[in-house]
């Protein structure tokens, strides 16, 4: 498990490897990754977008942006957290990702980024 705290924000971020198939008649490896976001700041705030940064064994980048997390747009209290999965697929058995959370404290309605620290994803087959 990977840890960050960016502004009172901590994000950790576990991965696994869910296994490997053909599709379009190319081999892809999925990787599954689960975040936990954490407000320990004193101030209400709220996940707006995120972007991402895929990278794979191959050299092959892959940017992803949008909005929420997975269709949410989670608003957290302070001490409160919101935990979601996820996943992406790769060409190849390892790779990695890291990106950032665009968030608004709703006290002062100031935006702030928060980062999402880099993990490894690495199909376990290929550890040994």
């Amino acid at each position: 498990m990977v840890q960050q705290i960016t502004q009172g924000i901590k994000i950790s971020v576990e991965t696994h490897f869910e296994g490997m198939f053909y599709k379009n008649y190319k081999l892809r490896y999925a990787f599954g990754y689960r975040v936990h976001i954490e407000n320990q700041s004193n101030d209400t705030v709220q996940l707006q977008t995120r972007f991402w940064e895929i990278k794979d064994a191959l050299n092959d980048t892959e940017f992803v942006q949008g909005e929420g997390v997975i269709g949410k747009k989670p608003v957290l209290q302070p001490g409160e957290h919101h935990t979601y999965q996820s996943g992406c697929l790769l060409t190849g058995p390892f790779g990695a990702m890291k990106g950032h959370y665009n968030m608004v404290n709703l006290n002062t309605t100031k935006k702030f980024q928060v980062s999402i620290p880099s993990f490894k994803l690495a199909a376990t087959y290929a550890l040994n």
